[in-house]
C-alpha cells in the first residue's frame, strides 16, 4: 500500500484486526512460494516500515530491506533487531552487485510505481535463486470498494492488475516456473473472509493479493 504520511500510524495498522489477519495472509502466501532455507538472505524491496521483514527475521532468515522513504527506514532501523539490516535506494536502481540475494520478494510496493518493469528486472538482476512479486488485483471485490476513480485512502494512486497483464508481462523474462497465486478474497476480515481464505484456492484468479513468483532462469 501507499505511504500514508506518518510510519508509525502506518505501522499501527497491522496491530489491528483487519491488518493483523491482512499481514498474516500476506506473509504465508509469499514465504510459501519463496520457500527459503533457514539462513538464507532475503531482499525485501520497498519494506516502507519493515512490517514484512521483520516477519521473516523471525522466521530464521537474514534480511535487507530497501526504500526511498529515508523516514520509513529511520523507523524500520530503529526496530530491527540482529540480523535485519536496511539500505536506503529505489526499486529501479538497487544498489547491490548482481546476485547478492538468495531470494527477494516486495509486496505491494510496486504498484506505486509508474512502470514496475525496471523494478522487476532490478530484483532479478540481485536475485539468486527465488523471487516473489505482490501486486494488487483489479479483478478482486477490493477494487471495487478501494480501486476506482484513482483508489482511495492508502491505495490512491495505485495501479491494479489482471492476472492475465501479470502473464504477460513475464513471459519475456529469464525465469522459470512461473506460478501466479492471489489470496484476500474477501476485503472484510470476518468470519466469512476467514472461512474464504481457507477453503478457496490460491490459483482462484480474484483474491485482492496478487504474488508472481518463480526461479532464475
Amino acid at each position: 500500500m501507499q505511504a500514508a504520511p506518518d510510519p508509525a500510524l502506518y505501522h499501527r495498522w497491522y496491530d489491528m484486526p483487519r491488518g493483523r489477519w491482512i499481514g498474516d495472509v500476506e506473509f504465508e502466501l509469499v514465504h510459501r512460494l519463496l520457500h527459503p532455507e533457514r539462513g538464507d538472505s532475503i531482499l525485501d524491496v520497498g519494506c516502507g516500515t519493515g512490517y514484512f521483514t521483520h516477519r521473516f527475521v523471525l522466521a530464521g532468515y537474514r534480511l535487507t530491506g530497501v526504500d526511498p522513504a529515508i523516514d520509513w527506514l529511520a523507523f524500520a532501523k530503529a526496530q530491527a533487531p540482529e540480523g535485519e539490516r536496511y539500505v536506503g535506494g529505489r526499486a529501479e536502481h538497487l544498489p547491490f552487485p548482481d546476485r547478492s540475494f538468495d531470494h527477494s520478494f516486495s509486496i505491494a510496493a510496486l504498484c506505486f510505481m509508474p512502470d514496475p518493469k525496471p523494478g522487476v528486472a532490478e530484483m532479478l538482476r540481485v536475485t539468486r535463486r527465488r523471487f516473489a512479486v505482490g501486486l494488487l488485483n483489479r479483478q478482486s471485490l477490493l477494487y471495487r470498494q478501494k480501486g476506482r476513480g484513482g483508489g482511495a485512502g492508502a491505495y490512491r494512486g495505485a495501479r491494479w492488475y489482471t492476472t492475465e497483464e501479470i502473464r504477460e508481462f513475464f513471459a519475456g523474462l529469464a525465469i522459470r516456473n512461473l506460478r501466479i497465486r492471489t489470496a484476500v478474497f474477501g476485503p472484510g476480515a470476518g468470519v466469512l473472509a476467514r472461512l474464504a481464505e481457507r477453503l478457496i484456492p490460491k490459483a482462484w484468479p480474484y483474491g485482492a493479493f496478487i504474488v508472481a513468483s518463480g526461479e532464475i532462469g
